[in-house]
């Protein structure tokens, strides 16, 4: 986002405590070490510059982990971006754009998902972003934050640069995992449910590459900035691969065996998540250039080959 914010010609400022990211991301503009839920260091940012929008990444994202740990996903996902939109309310900061995800949804009524299905999600993650959509609605009629949530569907890829890529300790997401395994550094990769409604068994996911959102938000702050009221958006391509399907997609960028096994299902774990993104279309004009699944695998097996340690490897 950073990188693509400056190629528009933007001053941007990021803040990250480091407790999952990596500051040799950040490809450039301001850096600030620190906590979004530092009320003194958030006064230091909005009353020392002149900030038009915020966007918030800042989530903690395992549904594994939301459900064993639900106060540390509401402290931080919820609690701390309270901080935030109070900071900014003080300092007459009023455009927000937050990363919601589809887990909002929980298990959905019918595929594709459109915005206006029922919000019933079944973990404290998605539970967390139903209530921060709340709070921005109650913000924009209260106070004039006007706000855009981005319902994410399964980001993925990398940049095609291959400066930016996925590294989380630990990893929770499909197609490093499998790309973990291709380089050898996993023995294998496991499929969390086998015995799932769908066609083979294991969970359907709709994957979006980063670069796609990327795009996404930039189109929903030029809207804001226009003085556009915002919305809310999903952001995926509109059609769905398998737990299996991603894996054989993988051996075939990768050219590798890829060992798997099957494994229980985790808690919290929708069968099927798949995007009706109709709306972001027409009223955003978002148009993703990466809608094969296959390309998407390709720019990330691009990073993790050149960098196979992470950001521990010089980027």
């Amino acid at each position: 986002m950073v990188k693509a914010l400056l190629d528009e010609g933007h001053s941007v400022a990021t803040l990250d405590n480091l407790s999952k990211g990596h500051h040799k991301a950040v490809l450039g503009g301001e850096f600030i070490q620190g906590d979004l839920g530092d009320p003194s260091l958030l006064k230091q940012i909005f009353s020392t510059r002149k900030i038009d929008c915020v966007m918030h990444f800042a989530a903690f994202i395992e549904v594994g982990e939301s459900v064993q740990d639900p106060l540390k996903y509401y402290v931080n996902n919820s609690g701390k971006t309270l901080e935030l939109l109070s900071s900014m309310k003080k300092h007459g900061v009023d455009k927000f754009i937050l990363s919601s995800t589809a887990a909002v949804y929980g298990e959905p009524e019918k595929t594709p998902i459109e915005e206006c299905q029922p919000q019933i999600p079944v973990n404290p993650y998605g539970r967390s972003k139903q209530f921060l959509e709340a709070v921005l609605q109650d913000c924009r009629e209260a106070y004039g934050i006007r706000s855009t949530c981005l319902r994410y569907f399964n980001a993925a890829g990398a940049d095609a640069s291959g400066l930016i890529g996925e590294d989380h300790n630990p990893e929770s997401h499909l197609i490093p995992i499998v790309l973990q395994v291709a380089l050898e550094q996993r023995k294998k990769i496991s499929i969390f449910g086998t015995d799932y409604p769908t066609p083979d068994g294991t969970c359907l996911r709709d994957y979006v590459h980063v670069t796609d959102l990327v795009q996404a938000h930039l189109l929903a702050a030029e809207q804001l900035m226009d003085g556009d009221q915002g919305g809310i958006y999903n952001l995926g391509c509109q059609q769905g691969f398998s737990v299996r399907q991603i894996i054989e997609m993988a051996r075939k960028v990768t050219g590798k065996s890829i060992p798997e096994i099957e494994s229980p299902r985790r808690p919290g774990d929708a069968a099927v998540l798949v995007a009706s993104s109709q709306m972001a279309r027409s009223e955003l004009c978002w148009s993703p250039k990466y809608e094969d699944p296959e390309e998407i695998v390709a720019t990330a097996w691009k990073w993790h080959q050149a960098h196979p340690n992470g950001y521990d490897d010089k980027v």
